[in-house]
């Protein structure tokens, strides 16, 4: 505990006060909690939760060896669903805040600047985690179709909004399983000042969302949604979405041609849509424009190891001077980088599993995870301050080991890991799995099963 806690102490330097533990019990009494002076306050349980999420989210009968206290499994459960989530989520919200304050404040991530063209960028996209199967999160979250009845587990949709540079992970919100992530999108909108600039996959490119982005005074890099009609051929005609037979549209672009930028890149207007998405509300579907303008490029992508690939996006940065084509081309596509987030997130630290057994509870162990997640990124943005380097080329997994270990030394020199462009490897898995069949019926029928053939073998 010692050693974490120093790990914690030397993340505070430039940050808010709030890892130790008076900081967080004085927010807990601000919102009303009443607690007794215990080993267990929510500023010793929030510290506990952390290290025990950090460590590979061991069991609950290991957190008072972590802690060197001589509490019970039960008594720490107890305390787990004492702690508010909103405690949770205003610590991580504040930790996040400190820390992009801190990089506008310094420019930089290392090797890079931290603002592109002056515009700070985001990242959204969704993903999903598993939990037990217990009545209560099976009726919130549903489990995966094709399950048979009484197997599977539920599954939660999340839709993660990220700074795309430092990898801070700004909000997530969770739904049920058969939600889409443009209906969790337009809360994260509310993280973003005008300026800033969204990057998604092709889902987020549609017309509504892009207007929403135009009317907050925000911005877009999207790949072209795959039901829009593309032509940059010269003086192209096109055809209205709502007038003429609909025989006659097919095939044929909807978006007017306002000028011609240059090769493969274009001014267009779209028009608003007849049919209102399901995600959003009536209301604020009332409220959008009936048209806007937006700039359509398209690229081919040549790289060693690679066959060419044509890239064509959507964006609403209109000014070809200030951002060329090919810049926007390069930065649609490192929005890969938030899939090797969700996966040091998911994996490295283990979100994709969680274990509590109540929503509250999971909602709370999300959290958490997400909390080790950006004081992680913290520790790497730091030493890639320092080593000057590129922050996504430090190895995600021994940060973990040093915020474990954190009593070793002050800021560490954390691995660099090494350059490998065209690298390109095979999806398989090479050390062969036990040979135990996969569970194809309920337990109680497995077990009933067990119990006839013991009978007829005694």
């Amino acid at each position: 505990m010692a050693a974490f806690d120093l790990a914690l102490a030397r993340l505070r330097s430039g940050t808010e006060d709030l890892l130790t533990t008076e900081p967080i019990n004085q927010l807990a009494r601000a919102a009303g909690l009443a607690f007794r002076n215990t080993p267990l306050t929510p500023g010793n349980t929030l510290r506990l939760f952390v290290q025990q999420v950090a460590h590979g989210n061991v069991a609950c009968t290991a957190v008072r060896h972590l802690a060197g206290e001589s509490f019970t499994d039960s008594a720490w459960c107890q305390a787990r669903q004492r702690l508010p989530l909103e405690l949770i989520t205003q610590v991580q919200r504040t930790i996040v805040d400190a820390a992009r304050r801190e990089l506008d404040g310094a420019g930089d991530l290392g090797a890079e600047p931290y603002r592109w063209h002056g515009h700070r960028l985001h990242v959204v996209d969704g993903t999903s985690d598993s939990m037990p199967d217990t009545p209560e999160l099976r009726a919130h979250y549903d489990v995966p179709a094709g399950c048979r009845p009484g197997l599977g587990f539920p599954t939660s949709h999340l839709v993660m909004l990220m700074d795309h540079k430092s990898g801070l992970l700004i909000d997530c919100r969770d739904a049920e399983l058969t939600a889409s992530d443009l209906s969790q999108t337009p809360p994260l909108h509310a993280h973003l000042r005008p300026g800033d600039v969204l990057l998604g996959d092709v889902a987020y490119a549609g017309w509504a969302h892009l207007a929403l982005l135009l009317q907050a005074n925000l911005h877009a890099v999207m790949p072209m949604h795959h039901r829009r009609i593309v032509n940059f051929a010269p003086g192209r005609a096109h055809v209205h979405p709502h007038q003429g037979k609909a025989a006659k549209r097919v095939g044929k672009p909807r978006g007017r041609v306002l000028q011609a930028l240059g090769p493969d890149d274009q001014l267009v207007e779209y028009t608003k849509p007849r049919e209102q998405p399901a995600w959003l509300s009536a209301e604020r579907w009332a409220k959008l424009p009936d048209t806007i303008t937006v700039r359509e490029i398209r690229r081919t992508i040549k790289r060693h190891g690679f066959r060419p690939m044509t890239v064509c996006i959507v964006t609403t940065l209109l000014d070809p001077v200030a951002y060329p084509a090919a810049e926007l081309i390069e930065l649609r596509l490192t929005r890969w980088m938030i899939e090797t987030n969700i996966r040091h997130l998911k994996i490295t630290l283990g979100m994709d599993v969680l274990k509590c057994k109540t929503l509250s509870g999971i909602r709370k162990e999300r959290w958490v995870f997400i909390l080790v997640y950006n004081l992680l990124r913290i520790v790497m943005l730091r030493a890639a301050q320092a080593q000057g380097v590129n922050v996504n080329r430090l190895s995600f997994a021994d940060t973990l080991a040093w915020l474990r270990h954190g009593a070793i030394r002050e800021l560490p020199t954390l691995l660099v890991n090494p350059l490998r462009p065209g690298r390109l490897e095979p999806r398989v898995i090479k050390r062969q799995k036990k040979e135990f069949p996969y569970m194809t019926a309920p337990r109680a029928k497995l077990k009933a099963q067990l119990r006839e053939k013991h009978c007829d073998t005694a």
